[in-house]
Formats: structure tokens, sequence, C-alpha cells
């Protein structure tokens, strides 16, 4: 079995709705996980925006990358260019991808606004985490 890991700043947003759709599409083939080189905690607002589209992310935790140094990943996927260039050294084999999805999370605007810019962003993700597991797994 195959494992994934998301990578971005805080593991609030972005890493967390990559993590819901890449469990989605992989299905039971693959471990999925995702990380923070900082933690935020998961936004609610990332939650809300998955439950519409029918996946749970609510019971998702906010991780740093420490915690998984002993995890022998085969692919890293980072989410974010912060991520990508300030992570610490991580020692893995893992074969790496990276996109930088726009930060939903720095949304402004009216509500609504708010939610055009989260839905967009996760729709986004979505189409690179289906591509992604038809492509690697």
């Amino acid at each position: 079995m195959k494992n994934i890991l998301v990578l971005c700043t805080g593991n609030s947003c972005r890493s967390q709705i990559a993590e819901g759709y890449l469990r989605f599409f992989a299905k039971n083939n693959a471990e999925i996980y995702s990380a923070g080189i900082e933690t935020h905690g998961v936004n609610p607002k990332a939650i809300e925006t998955m439950k519409e589209d029918g996946i749970d992310i609510s019971s998702h935790t906010s991780n740093n990358i420490n915690e998984y140094m002993d995890v022998d990943f085969d692919y890293v996927i980072t989410v974010c260019d912060n991520a990508k260039e300030s992570c610490p050294y991580f020692p893995t084999n893992a074969q790496k991808f990276h996109y930088n999805f726009p930060d939903p999370a720095k949304a402004t605007g009216t509500d609504e606004e708010v939610k055009t810019q989260f839905r967009g962003v996760r729709e986004m993700i979505k189409q690179y985490c289906q591509n992604f597991i038809e492509k690697n797994i």
C-alpha cells in the first residue's frame, strides 16, 4: 500500500481538503496523511466547504511534519510554495509533487464571496487529487 503525505504551511485548509479528496479517490488503496510545517488547526470553512461536496473532514487533526519522520512515504505533495520552500529536511525517498493552490483562508469580502473562493479552491484541489490518484495509484 502506498503512503501519501500532503504538506502545507499550517495544515488547516488546502492540505486538509487534499487529504479528504485523496482518501475519497484512493478508496482503500493508499494511506493518506497531511501535515504542516506549523499547525493552525483545521479551518471550519474548509470543513463546511467539503461537507457541501459530501466529504466529512470534521475529524481531521492539524499535524506537524515532525510527527511523520518515521513514515516511509511513496509520494509527498506540497500544496503551497511556502511549504515547498520552507520545509525542513525530510528524510524520504518519496517522489515529490508540487502545486501552489491559492490560500482560501486569505479570502476577503462578504461571507458569500469568501465561500465562493473556498469552493473555487476546493474544485481545483478535487481535480488535482482525482488526476493524481488515477495516474499514481
